[in-house]
């Protein structure tokens, strides 16, 4: 791959977005908070158009609309065809799907069981719920049990109510399940790694995710006495993932059959960059507008997902950087592989916690806590990498 191609694909580093996430971040709270305290009416209005099977809401068409503008732009600046091109480098390919499948989410739930289930469980408050909507297909008698949750009704509609921490826990596994497939392109980037590589498994772990997300997914919610909702993480994968990754395919194949592979790479991507963080700032402002007064009541909330979220992140960079030395890969193939390996596709892991879970609940507020905190930690790693290239043989 050349220099050129690398910047096309990766925007020569951070945009203005992007560098300024987590401050966009900070700001939906803030905005989301006060919209829900000045206007509830708005927030509540929102949430209520949705699409309802048997009488219960299972998407929220707002919502739906921002998380399939959040994941197109994603989906469609993947080449499929750089897939191929794994055969020449079969270790770190091997290394990267090892440690984002078999290694991550198993280490992402022991780590977020620990911290919110003990250490902080006193903190988050023993005795608090959270009300999270009945899944897809299940439909229990009110006083039934169904895992670590009992069904209760608010506002003649049945909801599942659980211990708050358990909700804290669902969103983590979310997130654990959730490999990166979008700003890793740009953390490969300022680590100088192979984008090469990093382009290869962008669409590997893409095409992974809709085999292997509601499998790991429902296999760990479920040893967590969390709701399984099957039939809502079948659907979840099929709107958030499967029909943004057909759509970005086939768009892309026109457009460049159309206008060629300059004006797609130049013009469109360029055009539509900002969508993903503008559609991902939407869906913040709605969903803090109604859980901004959990927040406020417990404003340390925030930092008691955000501890367990980092030492995953940092642990599992460490574990595949270390690999990758043991394995004597090149530092720019280690690089992009132990970045792929800590960040999270947050965008899947919000949509799939709104969908399953409902907007307004513990989990995808979990969620959330992962985009806030992803651009900080991950700069921080990409320095990390940098004063240890000379650790790795050159590439």
């Amino acid at each position: 791959m050349t220099q050129e191609e690398i910047h096309h694909n990766c925007g020569a580093g951070l945009g203005f977005f992007e560098r300024y996430l987590t401050l966009w971040v900070v700001l939906c709270i803030g905005g989301g908070i006060a919209l829900g305290k000045t206007i509830p009416e708005a927030a509540k209005y929102l949430d209520q158009m949705a699409i309802s099977i048997d009488g219960a809401p299972v998407i929220s068409i707002p919502i739906a609309l921002c998380l399939f503008f959040m994941m197109y732009p994603i989906m469609v600046k993947i080449d499929f065809r750089e897939v191929v091109k794994a055969g020449k480098s079969i270790k770190p390919v091997s290394l990267t799907l090892f440690v984002n499948w078999m290694i991550k989410p198993f280490t992402m739930y022991a780590i977020s069981l620990f911290f919110l289930g003990t250490a902080f469980q006193s903190l988050i408050g023993v005795d608090a719920i959270d009300h999270l909507k009945m899944p897809l297909g299940l439909d229990l008698p009110v006083g039934a049990s169904h895992g670590a949750a009992t069904v209760v009704l608010i506002d003649g509609i049945k909801m599942l109510e659980i211990p708050l921490w358990r909700s804290y826990l669902a969103g983590c596994i979310l997130l654990g399940i959730a490999p990166c497939t979008a700003m890793v392109l740009v953390w490969g980037f300022l680590a100088k790694g192979n984008q090469g590589h990093t382009l290869v498994m962008v669409a590997i772990n893409s095409l992974a995710m809709l085999f292997l997300y509601g499998i790991l997914g429902g296999f760990l919610l479920g040893i967590g006495r969390l709701p399984v909702p099957w039939k809502a993480l079948l659907l979840s994968i099929s709107i958030y993932v499967a029909l943004p990754l057909v759509a970005g395919y086939f768009s892309r194949k026109w457009i460049i059959k159309n206008k060629g592979e300059v004006w797609f790479k130049e013009k469109f991507l360029h055009i539509l960059s900002p969508i993903t963080t503008i559609a991902l700032l939407a869906t913040l402002v709605l969903l803090f507008s109604l859980k901004g007064e959990s927040i406020i009541s417990n404003p340390f909330t925030i930092l008691w997902i955000a501890i367990p979220l980092f030492i995953q992140t940092v642990f599992i960079f460490l574990l595949t950087y270390w690999l990758a030395k043991i394995m004597k890969l090149s530092y720019e193939d280690a690089a992009p592989t132990a970045m792929i390996g800590a960040s999270n596709h947050f965008e899947v892991a919000i949509a799939t916690a709104t969908m399953l879970f409902g907007l307004s609940s513990g989990a995808a507020l979990a969620t959330v806590v992962g985009v806030l905190i992803e651009v900080p930690v991950m700069l921080m790693l990409v320095r990390v990498c940098l004063k240890t290239k000379h650790c790795f043989k050159e590439g």
